[in-house]
């Protein structure tokens, strides 16, 4: 069909082949603790949610395989995550199918994720999974709207600007030619009060209340009584003056009159139009029983929703995963309330096939398809009713994230946790999973932290011991055993004297209160820094680390301390580069960091990389890049990222 569609369908194929999609393969997605939310405004791309908080900042949740949520990684998230480097500042947020944009409160334009086309507007086609500048759009732009593949911007002059895929003309400048940065509209250059991109194509509404389209129109999403694509804008039928807002959904259209009445055109198939029918028009038609009383309307990929003057919602057409909310899967060709909000709504975004309102009280409310946690409730289960963001609300002192479990440590000094349990990483006593926060077992008070590593935790006690749970295959949980353990259970000789633990792949290293370094499990690439590689079951000593670490940070199968003269080494797997000592040859021993004998704070490392925050404050990163995670261009040794 549309290429907005086949892109979708690619990323789908991938995740699906990843095992991303609710199973526990290789790459399955971590699910992130659910967190209070308040927002201001909130956008719902094909399968991920960004919001602006009343602070100015971004937050994202979904699906993530492109970066598409903004926050460095290529994880999806069950709960909201801020966006880098927008925790303050924006004034609005407009999530596509596989990317998002921003617009700052000084006029400039932000974008990350999936950029094949040149969505992104950085004069490039490579993905970012932290935020890029648009170029030549650092100031001077009112609104932003992200469509497809493609995005369009509305100038504080009142004109409109687009980039990236031009199949259909979506771009308006009169070709079928992508752009990696912004060309103006033909014929557009002032007197645009709004803009809204769909699929394939872009509509505008006028100063004068007219509504103008562009791009593909084979369903009639252009509403000028044709099928036929246009180029450049073209004037909807019968809307040249009374509207007041516009919504462009995946091949549809709505618009909302200065009478407060809701019209839409375009693709019909799932009843999106809301006129009793599934007859594709090519005009606009009223949608049925609301010709007045309604503030605001969002197309979604194929139903649609309004918010009216008393703070309700209805919503009408597609249905198959609940996105209109009424509980049930059927579709509806009219409008139907959704269930338990009849009132307090302020603003609503539908989704590829799900549905996100913000109420007066500045909660988020979802429902529909929930794949990837894309409703921000904790769980991938889609809901057809209305569910809150909500949990864990207070007396959480920090938190860590594993493979598909995570762990939070409690002001009363306890463990809770929840995700998969399938080796007992959870410490509950048993092997469910669990999609609420579980105590774990005899930890109800007398830690200090806590950390996840990919099926199995660590904690530290007050007095400074160490307990160990879950998947012990590897001997990771330093009892001396390779037995998996469903509750804490003691590492041998770690019963008092340590400051901080790490836990990897499937090994885990400990600081100790002299300033040793003492690491256990997996040693296959030598990421125990003992010099040999075999796996141990219990604690051994790192060779030349017995003294003077600060802090340790375990990869997935690589292992970078942190001296007390603030120098780094690393050990373990150096696969592209990931030890930073300007080779890919793997290390049994430390070795130093080129470059970063001194001056560094702290560290942190990731499946294959690792990044360090120097004392004035930069970032510098070392190791794989395939997907940006270095900010910069891949390298051996340490690289500067851009913006730190």
């Amino acid at each position: 069909m549309r290429k907005a569609r086949y892109i979708f369908m690619a990323a789908m194929l991938c995740t699906l082949s990843l095992a991303g999609c609710g199973g526990k393969g290789l790459f399955a997605p971590l699910p992130a603790p659910v967190q209070e939310s308040r927002a201001a405004r909130v956008s719902s791309g094909e399968a991920h949610t960004c919001a602006v908080t009343p602070s100015g900042g971004v937050k994202c949740w979904g699906r993530n395989y492109f970066g598409e949520l903004g926050d460095g990684t290529n994880t999806d998230r069950h709960a909201h995550v801020d966006v880098v480097g927008l925790t303050s500042g924006v004034a609005s947020v407009s999530s596509g199918y596989l990317h998002t944009c921003a617009v700052t409160t000084s006029g400039g334009v932000k974008c990350w994720g999936y950029n094949h086309y040149g969505q992104l507007g950085d004069g490039t086609t490579i993905y970012s999974n932290i935020p890029v500048d648009v170029v030549g759009l650092t100031s001077g732009v009112a609104s932003i709207s992200s469509g497809g593949a493609h995005t369009c911007a509305l100038t504080t002059s009142g004109g409109v600007k687009c980039w990236g895929d031009n199949d259909h003309g979506k771009l308006g400048d009169g070709t079928n030619i992508n752009r990696l940065s912004p060309v103006d509209v033909f014929g557009l250059t002032s007197g645009v009060s709004s803009i809204s991109s769909g699929g394939d194509h872009t509509c505008a509404l006028t100063t004068s209340g007219g509504v103008k389209c562009w791009g593909g129109n084979y369903s009639g999403q252009l509403g000028d009584e044709t099928n036929t694509d246009s180029l450049t804008p073209v004037d909807v039928f019968g809307l040249t003056s009374g509207v007041s807002s516009i919504s462009s959904g995946g091949d549809h259209t709505c618009a909302l009159t200065t009478s407060g009445g809701a019209k839409c055109w375009g693709n019909n198939f799932h009843g999106q139009l809301g006129d009793g029918t599934v007859k594709v028009r090519y005009t606009p038609v009223d949608v049925t029983g609301l010709a007045s009383g309604i503030i605001s309307v969002s197309s979604g990929y194929m139903h649609t929703c309004a918010v009216t003057s008393t703070g309700s919602l209805k919503c009408w057409g597609d249905n198959d995963r609940g996105q209109l909310g009424d509980g049930k899967t059927t579709d509806s060709y009219t409008p139907v309330d959704i269930t338990d909000i009849t009132s307090g709504v302020t603003s609503i975004s539908s989704g590829g096939s799900h549905t996100c309102a913000v109420t007066t009280s500045g909660g988020v409310k979802c429902w529909g398809n929930n794949y990837s946690g894309l409703l921000g409730d904790g769980s991938d289960i889609s809901r057809y009713t209305p569910v809150d963001m909500t949990g864990l609300a207070s007396g959480i002192i920090s938190i860590s994230t594993g493979y598909m479990h995570t762990c939070a440590s409690t002001s009363s000094g306890g463990v809770k946790c929840w995700g998969d349990n399938d080796f007992g990483q959870l410490g509950d006593g048993t092997n469910t999973d669990r999609n609420t926060p579980i105590d774990v077992v005899d930890l109800t008070s007398g830690i200090i932290s806590v950390s996840t590593g990919y099926v199995h935790t660590c904690a530290i006690t007050s007095s400074g011991g160490v307990k160990c749970w879950g998947f012990n295959y590897d001997g990771q949980l330093g009892d001396g055993s390779d037995i998996s353990r469903y509750a804490p259970d003691d590492v041998v000789g770690l019963t008092s004297g340590v400051i901080s633990v790490s836990t990897g792949y499937m090994h885990t290293c400990a600081v100790t209160t002299s300033g040793g370094v003492k690491c256990w499990g997996d040693n296959h690439y030598g990421q125990l820094g003992d010099g040999t590689n075999t796996n141990r079951n219990a604690p051994v000593d790192v060779v030349g680390l017995t003294s003077g670490i600060a802090s340790v940070s375990s990869g997935a199968n690589h292992t970078c301390a942190v001296t007390t003269s603030g120098g780094v080494k690393c050990w373990g797997d150096n696969v592209q580069g990931k030890l930073g000592d300007g080779t890919n040859t793997n290390r049994n021993t430390p070795d130093d960091v080129v470059g970063l004998t001194s001056g560094i704070a702290s560290i942190s490392s990731g499946g294959g990389h690792t990044c360090a925050v120097t004392n004035s404050g930069g970032v510098k990163c070392w190791g794989d890049n395939l997907s940006g995670q270095l900010g910069i261009n891949p390298g051996w040794v340490p690289v500067n990222v851009i913006g730190f």
